[in-house]
């Protein structure tokens, strides 16, 4: 099981490093983010979305699905959290007071 799971490990690192090699460079100046997809939120932001703020127009108008997600995965982390750390709470509560309801 532990070769296995060695060799898994492996093929993923190698399947994340070729595509790593096929990203664009930090700060890359003809990258598609930076030739077609800035230029276009700072240019049309305000028209398109009435929001003076252009953070507010990226996060919630043209990325609103993805910061909604975001925001969703954060919550349920939290809950589990609390829930976790509820039980535990709880469990030794029990354990100082002898197994009793």
């Amino acid at each position: 099981m532990k070769k296995i799971s060695l060799v898994l490990i492996i093929l993923m690192a190698g399947v994340y490093f070729y595509t790593a090699v096929g990203l664009p460079l930090i700060g890359d100046a003809n990258s598609a983010p930076n030739t077609h997809v800035s230029p276009r939120y700072i240019e049309k932001s305000y028209e398109e979305t009435a929001s003076p703020n252009m953070v507010t127009a990226t996060l919630a108008d043209y990325r609103g699905y993805d910061t909604l997600g975001e925001t969703t995965v954060i919550f349920i982390a939290g809950i589990a959290t609390v829930m976790i750390l509820r039980t535990a709470a709880s469990k030794k509560y029990k354990e100082e007071r002898g197994g009793e309801n």
